[in-house]
């Protein structure tokens, strides 16, 4: 028999989460949502579990993101089985942000899309010396989600407006300074760390570890970076790029003109709808009204296509470009699903 793709443990007060799919960087899928929902909703009312620890299997990365090309087969065969999982996957993004016990994030190696929704949600946020963190979604014609639009949204100044239209990747140093994480423990000493929990607080074994975090080239280019990006369209936060004295500025546009022009437009609206949401479970709402109009949209099948099924690495938008990218294209992403929302904002009600 093949191993579960999430592993259980409960030991020394430590109740562990270990995503099991290291071929595949733990890819998340909708079974392994449904085995790790129940089992956090037990922990957080089991007195034998103080904290719990969410990790990966193998040394390339906690996550790479959601299983893209099932969604890929969904959105060709005109299916409905992503929205279920999304569903109970931004379900659980806010389960995770609001657990009531210390839990801890180990984000090591690759942590992408449906890996940020499971790890920088969490109250404690633990990145390496080989962190690789991003929200990609743009590249492949989708737009950020699992609450990414509320982090990259609440990012120092326009951080992570920057981070969701280029999808440029963070390291240690940038993922604190972009506030996706909290400590900084080089990988080495991870076992220890672990190890540590097991019988001593979180508090001193955070002491015992962390050491000061790697110096983030992204928070030192936040002069450029926010004169650029406060624009209110894509095209003029292309213009700003382009006229920009700084060569990376130049590079961030080229990055930008590569990506779907209306996955852009729509994650601009998304980051600022975001930026004045009242509550993680209302940007969650949103993110999942996005997603369900994505389902039916050229540009996401097209980019998983190019970039991970045929993998041509050139991918034919439509519209091919952010001037024929109409305010009624961006709007449908966010028209009410009536019967259909989330109702997580709802559920919530005075907890606001």
């Amino acid at each position: 028999m093949s191993e579960p793709e999430v592993l259980f443990d409960l030991r020394g007060g430590v109740g562990r989460i270990t995503l099991n799919r290291p071929k595949a960087i733990n890819a998340l899928n909708h079974a392994m949502v449904l085995d790790i929902a129940p089992q956090l909703e037990k922990w957080a009312v089991d007195d034998e579990v103080e904290l719990v620890l969410l990790t990966g299997a193998g040394e390339r990365g906690l996550c790479a993101g959601g299983d893209i090309v099932s969604i890929y087969h969904d959105a060709k065969e005109g299916g409905s089985g992503s929205k279920v999982f999304w569903r109970d996957e931004y379900i659980l993004n806010a389960a995770i942000a609001r657990f009531p016990k210390p839990y801890v994030a180990i984000m090591d190696g690759v942590v992408m899309g449906g890996g940020v929704g499971l790890s920088a949600h969490a109250n404690t946020r633990i990145v390496t010396d080989r962190s690789k963190i991003a929200m990609p979604e743009v590249g492949i014609g989708f737009i950020p989600d699992v609450g990414g639009t509320f982090l990259l949204s609440r990012a120092h100044g326009e951080l992570g407006t920057h981070l969701g239209l280029t999808t440029a990747r963070m390291d240690a140093g940038d993922a604190i300074a972009a506030g996706f994480a909290d400590h900084y423990i080089p990988s080495d000493k991870l076992p220890d760390f672990y190890a540590a929990l097991e019988t001593r607080t979180l508090a001193d074994a955070l002491a015992s570890f962390t050491e000061p975090a790697p110096t983030s080239s992204l928070d030192a280019a936040r002069s450029w970076i926010d004169a650029a990006y406060s624009a209110d369209t894509v095209e003029e936060i292309v213009n700003r790029l382009r006229r920009s004295e700084v060569p990376d500025a130049h590079k961030a546009a080229d990055d930008i003109e590569s990506k779907s022009p209306v996955a852009l437009k729509v994650t601009l609206k998304s980051l600022r709808r975001a930026a004045e949401a009242a509550s993680l479970e209302e940007v969650l709402d949103d993110e999942y009204r996005v997603s369900s109009a994505s389902l039916d949209s050229h540009d996401l099948v097209e980019g998983i296509r190019a970039q991970v099924v045929e993998k041509d690495r050139n991918p034919r938008w439509s519209p091919s470009t952010l001037a024929d990218v109409t305010s009624e294209d961006v709007d449908r992403y966010f028209a009410p699903l009536g019967a259909a929302e989330l109702g997580l904002s709802n559920e919530l009600g005075g907890q606001r």
